[in-house]
């Protein structure tokens, strides 16, 4: 990090901080200045964010030290198009160069594979959407995301966008998350599909998507100093999170020198994260079907055959949390290695390759004593009920907010009535694990990631304000909801017992192959 970094970043706009912190990590021979600032600048533009500060900081309780970084200003109204906005315009600035001055015959031919539990997927059609010599396929659990989640992916009739669910082996029943991860790590190890078409993966496994969310932390951070008068220095990020990419960045933001005090984790009740740090075993399922310590029963969520609870946080219903190795690579390389550097690099390596073969063969594993506690340093963890959820949404829009009024986010957070704020579900385990937070840290900032507008999560919002005279949820529809549910649809169904020769099929007999 620059030495002056905490001096003269703190002024510099969203896609200017952006800039710099790419720039640390993207070799000017790769792309020079200039090329990245423009791609910066493409991606976070006013014609994309409908804020200007792109990942708006409000303050959620003006008697508490409690702010939102509000990361649902883009195209799908998610956190994700943070990450993929920029992702899509680096595919083709890559494409685009080495494809200058082919024949259309000899030109080369990307197919980008995503697997979604919801925002993932419509936040990467809508960064790769029409553009030339790439291909998007998205794999998603059939009936297992939102209505409105599921119109955003579908709905787009590109001719280089391809839907497909993912069918249980028997009945309509969606799989899981898990299962599409499975099929797209399949597929990036099969070398005859990697030859034939040149995959490229558009899931937080991407590194480009954790650079790119490494900003906002910053961001969030700067805009704290510029409107805090109290002088705190550090904050606590409360980070809701399934498959660990958004409090990764964070961890990274962290060890780039952001004081940040710590990360506090939020699960929904596929708790396999928040039962690691209460225990130091990271298992599917809790040992011998109980609850691990720190836990709770069931608050009435279904439990499918594979595992994943079904909840009204559904982006989080994911059992194995990809970033989440990486991670335990750091950890293992810090605590566990000896040695040179590369004596303690090929240690990290054979230990957390170690774990994960005990977590596929065996269902878990379980780390040393020491590496939890170096995991405890940066992290805290909760878990948080469905009805734990839908009392959150109710209490924060039950009392004013300076939030609900802030001038950064006017118009686009889902206020219905003066002073009041609608927090969708994620973003409410978020707040609800931050207010627990805030009674053990009162003096430090916390700062919760709202990761989606409310609107993209019906049922869990109608159900949680039905008691709300004021509240109607046609009120709180953007504009590019209105009707989405019924426009023309392209979707292919897969059934999971095809296994990965079944889905190679279908890319094959689908997209364009690569020259």
């Amino acid at each position: 990090m620059p030495e002056s970094w905490s001096d003269n970043w703190l002024s510099w706009d969203f896609a200017k901080l952006a800039f710099e912190i790419f720039s640390l990590y993207i070799s000017a021979s790769e792309i020079p200045p200039q090329d990245l600032r423009e791609l910066v600048d493409k991606s976070y533009s006013p014609a994309v964010f409908r804020s200007p500060q792109v990942t708006p900081l409000v303050r959620l309780d003006s008697k508490e030290q409690l702010y939102l970084l509000e990361l649902f200003h883009g195209p799908t109204f998610a956190f994700k198009d943070v990450a993929l906005q920029f992702l899509g315009n680096l595919f083709e600035y890559f494409l685009v160069r080495r494809n200058k001055g082919r024949e259309t015959e000899d030109r080369e031919h990307l197919t980008v594979l995503g697997a979604t539990s919801g925002d993932t997927g419509s936040a990467a059609i809508y960064g790769l959407k029409g553009k030339s010599d790439v291909s998007i396929l998205i794999l998603h659990p059939h009936k297992r995301i939102s209505p409105i989640q599921e119109a955003q992916m579908t709905s787009v009739l590109d001719e280089n966008v391809y839907n497909f669910a993912l069918k249980a082996d028997q009945g309509e029943q969606g799989a899981s998350f898990d299962d599409c991860q499975d099929l797209v790590k399949a597929a990036f190890g099969d070398v005859d599909i990697n030859h034939t078409h040149k995959l490229a993966a558009v899931n937080s496994i991407n590194w480009a998507r954790i650079l790119a969310q490494i900003s906002y932390y910053f961001s969030a951070y700067a805009s704290l100093r510029r409107s805090d008068t109290s002088g705190t220095s550090k904050v606590r990020f409360v980070v809701p999170t399934g498959n660990f990419g958004d409090v990764l960045a964070g961890y990274f933001a962290k060890r780039m020198g952001l004081p940040i005090e710590k990360l506090v984790i939020a699960t929904n009740s596929n708790d396999i994260l928040n039962r690691f740090w209460k225990s130091g075993s990271y298992e599917k399922q809790p040992t011998h079907g109980k609850q691990a310590k720190g836990g709770f029963p069931e608050d009435g969520v279904k439990a499918h055959e594979d595992g994943v609870k079904e909840t009204l946080s559904p982006a989080m219903d994911i059992l194995v949390s990809s970033n989440f190795e990486r991670l335990l690579w750091f950890l293992a390389y810090d605590v566990l290695g000896s040695g040179s550097e590369e004596q303690r690099r090929k240690t990290a390596g054979e230990k957390v390759k170690g774990w994960l073969d005990d977590l596929k063969s065996q269902g878990g594993f379980s780390v040393p004593q020491s590496v939890l506690e170096a995991a405890k340093e940066d992290f805290e963890s909760e878990r948080v009920s469905d009805d734990q959820t839908l009392a959150m949404i109710a209490s924060t829009y039950s009392e004013e907010s300076p939030a609900a009024t802030s001038d950064a986010s006017k118009g686009t957070t889902g206020l219905t009535h003066k002073g009041k704020y609608i927090l969708d579900p994620h973003s409410a385990v978020g707040v609800h694990v931050a207010r627990n937070s805030l009674h053990h840290a009162p003096d430090i900032v916390h700062i919760a990631l709202a990761t989606a507008h409310p609107a993209k999560f019906s049922a869990a919002v109608q159900e949680a304000l039905k008691g709300e005279d004021d509240f109607e949820f046609d009120n709180l529809l953007p504009d590019q909801f209105v009707g989405l549910e019924a426009l023309e649809r392209r979707l292919t169904i897969l059934d999971k017992s095809k296994g990965i020769e079944g889905f190679k099929k279908e890319i094959r007999s689908r997209v364009p192959r690569s020259k």
